[in-house]
């Protein structure tokens, strides 16, 4: 049994975890940059580990100082999060050499999904559809003199990098001319993201939706499929939101799409919580994208359908517990996340730094299983008076709102993002509420392109001649405040 666990990450997912651990009973170790130091995760965890310095190299990817913070409180567990270490094979194995315990899958399983190319290999031979793979390496490469005319391949093409995640390393190419500058550009960025330059190409589809499904394994054998979560809205490949069920997926496509989820997962071996990604086009094909081995960002829409608590999955599933079911929990209604980011996306998604003066969202009443009629959700990394660096993510706190069917929930999401005070920081909530009302969103009619066709849904909700209206109301408002609570001199005598 766990009775500690060093959760190895920050922000909202640190605290995520946290909640669980606590209903279980679980002690908690935090670990924090010095930039992170009056984070609520670490006032929250019952231990914290100073890791000196603030960038990411020199704190939450260092392997080393994890586990020396484990060894000194005494932590018999690691988990990992999303992000930094999550899918790293090494630290994986590294934590159960020194004798802990894993919250996450095999190191395995792990490195042959960490690599997309591999990873294609092993779904492909396990009955997966996946899209052809023009390499990135030889005289036949997209950067090499013959490619890619002969490869049968036609433009746009997706050059993509081998590891990591998050859209780094992705570049769409629509024309030969721009190829080999797009390869060049794009193992620059994947070296210095992931440590690891290799690209390959592969044909990008244009329309398409992203739909990825929930797998949760156990050391016994069973997998399981919890569903599919439609993940278009998009920007630079990064989801920005998320929501299950798909409005694309009919009960039969569900079924196709969760068979290949769990056989792509037991080729590999896979226990915990994972998720397979797909590639779903207009006429109902669908293509393997890849494996995300850990947690993802958008887990809580599922939870919400479901029921179930995933992060309490994964740590009954690393104490060796069995699953408490072979089929999944009958969904229920209809759940939507949009991601709040510290970002101006009218300014080119230019990042905010600052303090956070105020994080509020009205109605927030639902955790795990909503209650009978609704529910709101927030998961946030920030509160009143933390700071907004730019050493991490920009994302401060995701906002769920779990309803009956997809328009209740739609509507009641963008209402909860509308009444919420999120002062300090700009961030992108008039883009999630104008996405949430678009018409196109509320047919269910999106894909991975919705924000270049609306390039509109960019623009604050309030003008600027309404910015200023809107100052100059609230200088009056102080003013007529600071009046009425002056101490006026009486008559002298």
């Amino acid at each position: 049994m766990i009775t500690r666990l060093l959760v190895a990450n920050r922000g909202e997912i640190a605290r995520r975890i946290m909640t669980t651990c606590r209903a279980l009973g679980i002690g908690t170790v935090a670990v924090y940059a010095d930039a992170d130091a009056d984070a609520p995760h670490v006032a929250e965890a019952d231990v914290a580990v100073r890791l000196p310095g603030s960038a990411p190299a020199d704190t939450y990817l260092r392997a080393d100082l994890l586990l020396a913070a484990a060894g000194r409180t005494g932590a018999d567990a690691v988990h990992p999060g999303y992000g930094f270490l999550s899918e790293n094979a090494a630290f994986a194995r590294a934590v159960a050499d020194a004798g802990l315990v894993w919250v996450g899958p095999p190191a395995a399983a792990i490195a042959a999904m960490g690599s997309k190319l591999r990873a294609k290999e092993l779904v492909v031979a396990a009955g997966v559809p996946a899209l052809p793979t023009l390499p990135a390496d030889g005289p036949d490469s997209p950067d090499g003199p013959g490619a890619p005319a002969g490869s049968g391949f036609d433009f746009p093409l997706l050059v993509k990098a081998s590891a990591g995640g998050g859209g780094r390393g992705m570049r769409v190419v629509r024309d030969a001319g721009s190829l080999a500058g797009a390869v060049a550009s794009a193992r620059r960025e994947a070296a210095a993201a992931f440590g690891e330059d290799t690209v390959f190409c592969e044909p990008w589809l244009e329309p398409c939706r992203h739909v990825e499904v929930q797998v949760v394994a156990d050391t016994h054998g069973r997998v399981v499929a919890l569903g599919e979560r439609e993940c278009s809205i998009q920007r630079r490949h990064q989801k920005i939101v998320e929501e299950t069920p798909s409005p694309a997926v009919g009960p039969v496509l569900r079924e196709r799409l969760c068979r290949a989820a769990v056989a792509a997962a037991g080729a590999v071996g896979y226990t915990g919580a994972g998720t397979v990604e797909f590639l779903l086009a207009p006429d109902g094909r669908f293509f393997f994208l890849e494996m995300n081995t850990r947690l993802q960002v958008e887990h809580p829409v599922t939870e919400c359908v479901t029921g179930l608590d995933l992060v309490r999955l994964q740590l009954e599933v690393a104490e060796g517990a069995p699953l408490g079911f072979d089929t999944p929990p009958a969904p229920r209604g209809h759940a939507i996340e949009a991601r709040v980011y510290a970002e101006d996306p009218a300014a080119g998604w230019r990042p905010s730094t600052g303090v956070v003066s105020t994080v509020e969202v009205p109605g927030v009443v639902a955790r795990f299983a909503p209650p009978a009629g609704h529910g709101v959700r927030l998961d946030s990394g920030v509160a009143d008076g933390s700071t907004v660096g730019s050493h991490y993510d920009a994302m401060i706190g995701k906002v769920i709102a779990w309803a009956p069917d997809r328009p209740a929930a739609a509507r009641m999401l963008a209402a909860a993002l509308a009444g919420a005070r999120l002062h300090g920081v700009t961030t992108n909530r008039d883009l999630l509420i104008r996405v949430l009302r678009h018409p196109d969103f509320l047919a269910g009619s999106t894909d991975t392109g919705f924000l270049d066709a609306h390039p509109e849904v960019t623009e604050p909700l309030l003008g600027a001649a309404g910015v200023r209206l809107a100052a100059l109301a609230a200088a009056l408002a102080g003013m007529a405040g600071r009046r009425a609570g002056a101490r006026v001199l009486g008559m002298l005598p």
